[in-house]
This record gives structure tokens, sequence and C-alpha cells, in this order.
């Protein structure tokens, strides 16, 4: 859900009490307040780290609205990233990070290799692995049977990747969500997709929806149930019973979309790494 945040300045007026015998100075035009610097809410710094089982990149955050020290590893860079409460110290976030050394170990060798945007790597669109080929000629990339044809600069050719891939997100979860959406009667403001590390699809308050452009590389059963989802969220801001009803009305591939995701949701956070 995203809040909006106003901010209200006003205007400060000196007031000056002029001596009885002397003429009344002229008043200063009044002055717009400057506002306090604000203090970030995240700051972030990165560096490399000895741990038992070898180096890691570690992440430094900390975070104002951090009520706690945590850990976690980023799914996508494989960072491990260790967030600090405003006055936490970086020596309980060390210790928590070693205290957990074993942990950090196993989750970093479960993560997915990383595939990257490149000449001869296999990606999946809706499920189905292509592979990429550089032709060389200038064009837009293009799909031919479970090819994915790239030409144009080869530096240039992850980006031209990205951008397909951004490209038919947009069209397909869009024209997805919306299909979803009539059998609801319902109308969100509307439909994009982003890059996001965290969520496969949200709902907002303004009622606009959007999806990570990855959930276009799922298989389309699962492109189908995490549309319904958000779509079940213009009516209820919840989880409760009625909303899965609703989802259920919209999909019949909860069950199986969710354990998909579950386990092979994170392999798509590494691709294009």
């Amino acid at each position: 859900m995203i809040r909006g945040q106003l901010s209200l300045w006003g205007l400060l007026r000196e007031t000056f009490s002029p001596s009885p015998r002397a003429p009344a100075p002229t008043p200063p035009k009044p002055a717009i307040a400057k506002p306090a610097p604000k203090r970030p809410t995240e700051e972030t710094t990165t560096e490399t780290i000895h741990l038992p089982h070898g180096s890691a990149e570690v992440e430094w955050r900390r975070s104002a609205r951090a009520r706690r020290v945590s850990l976690r590893i980023d799914p996508r860079g494989g960072a491990i990233i260790v967030t600090l409460p405003g006055r936490a110290s970086r020596k309980a976030g060390l210790a928590l990070l070693m205290d957990n050394a074993g942990w950090v170990a196993e989750r970093l060798a479960a993560l997915p290799g990383a595939i990257p945007f490149a000449d001869g790597a296999t990606i999946p669109l809706h499920g189905i692995d292509r592979v990429i080929r550089h032709t060389g000629t200038p064009g837009p990339a293009r799909l031919e049977g479970d090819t994915l044809l790239v030409g144009g600069d080869p530096a240039f050719l992850p980006r031209r990747v990205g951008d397909f891939l951004r490209a038919e997100a947009r069209r397909e979860l869009a024209a997805l969500a919306m299909q979803k959406a009539a059998l609801a009667g319902l109308h969100p403001r509307r439909v994009s997709v982003k890059d996001t590390k965290s969520r496969w699809g949200s709902c907002a308050a303004d009622r606009s929806l959007a999806f990570s452009w990855r959930l276009v590389m799922a298989p389309r059963h699962v492109q189908d149930y995490v549309a319904a989802h958000e779509v079940a969220h213009l009516r209820h801001m919840n989880h409760g019973r009625d909303f899965w009803a609703l989802v259920g009305t919209l999909t019949p591939h909860q069950e199986a979309a969710m354990a998909w995701l579950r386990d092979q949701g994170p392999a798509l956070l590494r691709i294009g790494q």
C-alpha cells in the first residue's frame, strides 16, 4: 500500500515595536521558513567481510524505521543484508552475522546460479526455455520459435533482452489483469510493471496494480494466479476469507502457482544478473 505524505510550510512574520520618538521602520517582507533538513530514512554501505565459510559481500543498511537488528540474503544479487535501527551499533549487527554464519552459508549455497543475458544463454519466457542468439543485424529483439534473436552491437545485448522482456511483460500482464478485473466488475486505475525485489505484484490504495517484469518468465498459470491475486485486492485490501474466495473465482491455479513461486520463483531473480 502506498501512502502519501503532505508537508505544510508556514510563513514567518517578524513584529517590530518602534520607539515613540522614532518613525516606525518599514516591516520586512514575510520570509518563507526553510524546512529542517530531513534525515535519511535509510543509509547503505557495502563491504567485504571474512566469514567462517569465506569472504562475502555484506550490505549494511541503517534504517530509521527498523525496530531491531535483522539479517537476510538478497535472492537477486546474493548479498548479505544487515539492517540496523537508528541507535544500534555495527558491533550488534556483526555479532548477529557471526552467530548465524552457518545459516548464511547454507542460504548462499542454495541460491540458484546467476544467468546473464548473453549470447547462447537459455532463459524462460512464459515458462518455456528460449535461447538467446546474437544476429549482428540491426533491429529490435524478436522471438522466432524458441529462439530470441537480438541484433545490433553485442555490447548492448543485455539491455535489448531486458527491454524485450519488459515490453512483453507490460503487454501480457496488463491484458491479463484487465481481463481478471472485467470478470470481477472491477476497474484498476492503471497497470504497470516494475523491477521489484520482494513482490511479484502489488495493489496500491489508489487502485493501481503493479507486477514484477520477471513474472513474464514464469509459466502462464503462475501469471494467471498473480494477476487474480492483485485484482482481488481491488475489492479486499486484506487476505481475509472474502479475499481468498474472490481469488478462487478468478483463477483455478492458486495452489499450483503458489507452490511454483515458492520452489522456482527465486531462480527468476537470478536471471539477467
